[in-house]
C-alpha cells in the first residue's frame, strides 16, 4: 500500500465513525412505513412539511376569543390547557393546539429556529381562517415560540402569555455576572447540556444519547429540577387516572427534544429585551407568569426582564415552581388577565 494511502485511509476511517456516531438516526416520520400512525388532523406548509393540531372549546365560529396554545419541552398538543369548562363557556373561549415540529405528529423541520416557529403558528391561524388577529399562550419551552410570535408576527397578536417561559442565558441584554450566577444555580447536568447546546451543537445528539453521564435533567425528569410544589403537583397528577399517551417522542429524539434545546439555547436573531411595546394604544396585552420557587427558569432572570420590557405585566407567584399552573385554577387566572384584565391580587 503506497505510504501516503496508508496515512490518509486511517483519517478518513475515523473521520466516517465520528460522522456515524454524531449523526442521529433518521426521523420516523408519521404515517410512514415502519413509522407511528396519523391520528390527528393536519394542514400542509407552504413549505411541505406537515402540522398537527387539536381543536377545543367552543365553536370557532362563535367564539369571542382565540387561543392557539404552544406546548412545553417533551410534551404534545395532546394535553389540554387545564382552563375550567365553565371558564371556557362563560368567555367563549376557542383553543387551538399544535404539535411544534418534529413533535407528536408534525414533520420534523431541521431548519427549526424562533422565526419559524412564529411563521408556522401564523400560517395554522391562516389555513384554519382565525381572522386576522388572535391570542397566543405558550408554557416553558413554548415561550420561546411566544417572543419569536411578539417579534416576528406582532400586527397578528391580540395578546400574549407566556408561563414560566424559558430563558437562553446568552441573551446579549442580560448582565454577565448575573447570568452567570443564575446559571450556576441549575443541576450541573442542565448546566452542561445548555452549555453544549449553545457552544458545541454538533456534540449534543452524543451527549443525549451517552449512559456514562447524566445528561439533560429536564429530559430526564430528574427529581432534583422539581421544588416542593412542584412535587405536589406531580402527586396529584399521579393519583388521577392516565388516559393521555405522551407521544412527543415517537418520532425520534433529535428533531423533538434535541432540536428544541439546540433552538432554545442556541444563537438568536434578536435579543427579545430588544422588542418594542405591540400594543402602544393598550389594544392588548403582554403576560408573563413566574413562580418564585421554579427552578428550571429562575426568577431573577425573569424580573430582570420585566424591568427591561416594563409594558409587559409580571406576576410572580410565591408558592409557585414550574408546575403552578396546573393546579388551583391558575390557568383560569392567567386566561383571565389576557383575555378581560382581570388581575390576580395576591401576585
Amino acid at each position: 500500500m503506497p505510504p501516503k494511502l496508508v496515512f490518509v485511509l486511517p483519517i478518513v476511517l475515523l473521520g466516517w465513525a465520528i460522522q456515524a456516531i454524531l449523526r442521529p438516526p433518521p426521523t420516523k416520520l408519521c404515517g410512514s412505513p415502519g413509522g407511528p400512525p396519523l391520528t390527528s388532523p393536519r394542514i400542509k406548509l407552504r413549505d411541505g412539511r406537515y402540522l398537527a393540531y387539536r381543536e377545543d372549546g367552543v365553536q370557532k365560529d362563535k367564539a369571542r376569543f382565540k387561543i392557539i396554545t404552544v406546548h412545553a419541552f417533551d410534551s404534545t398538543k395532546d394535553f389540554p390547557l387545564p382552563v375550567s369548562k365553565e371558564l371556557v363557556e362563560e368567555l367563549g373561549i376557542y383553543l387551538l393546539a399544535f404539535d411544534r415540529a418534529g413533535y407528536g405528529e408534525s414533520d420534523p423541520n431541521p431548519d427549526r429556529d424562533v422565526k419559524s416557529e412564529a411563521l408556522d403558528i401564523e400560517e395554522l391561524a391562516d389555513q384554519l381562517e382565525l381572522g386576522q388577529k388572535f391570542y397566543v399562550l405558550g408554557t416553558s419551552m413554548g415561550g420561546y415560540s411566544v417572543w419569536g410570535c411578539l417579534q416576528y408576527i406582532p400586527h397578528r397578536l391580540s395578546g400574549a402569555a407566556l408561563v414560566v417561559p424559558i430563558i437562553n442565558y446568552w441573551w446579549p441584554s442580560f448582565p454577565a455576572e448575573l447570568s452567570r450566577q443564575a446559571f450556576k444555580k441549575l443541576v450541573v447536568p442542565e448546566q452542561r447540556t445548555l452549555w453544549l447546546a449553545h457552544h458545541v451543537p454538533s456534540l449534543l445528539y452524543l451527549w443525549m444519547t451517552q449512559r456514562w453521564l447524566p445528561s439533560s435533567a429536564a429530559a430526564m425528569h430528574h427529581p432534583e429540577i422539581f421544588s416542593k410544589h412542584d412535587m405536589e403537583v406531580l402527586q396529584k397528577m399521579m393519583a388521577m387516572p392516565r388516559t393521555i399517551e405522551n407521544k412527543s417522542r415517537q418520532q425520534g429524539t433529535s428533531e423533538s427534544i434535541h432540536r428544541d434545546l439546540l433552538v432554545a439555547f442556541g444563537s438568536w436573531e434578536f435579543d427579545p429585551m430588544n422588542i418594542t411595546n405591540p400594543f402602544s394604544q393598550n389594544e392588548g396585552s403582554v403576560h408573563i407568569w413566574q413562580g418564585y420557587e421554579d427552578r428550571l427558569v429562575l426568577v431573577e432572570l425573569q424580573r430582570y426582564i420585566s424591568k427591561k420590557l416594563p409594558w409587559i405585566k409580571y406576576h410572580e407567584v410565591p408558592e409557585g415552581g414550574h408546575m403552578f399552573m396546573l393546579v388551583d385554577g391558575w390557568t383560569d387566572r392567567i386566561i383571565k388577565a389576557l383575555l378581560v384584565g382581570e388581575e390576580p391580587s395576591d401576585v
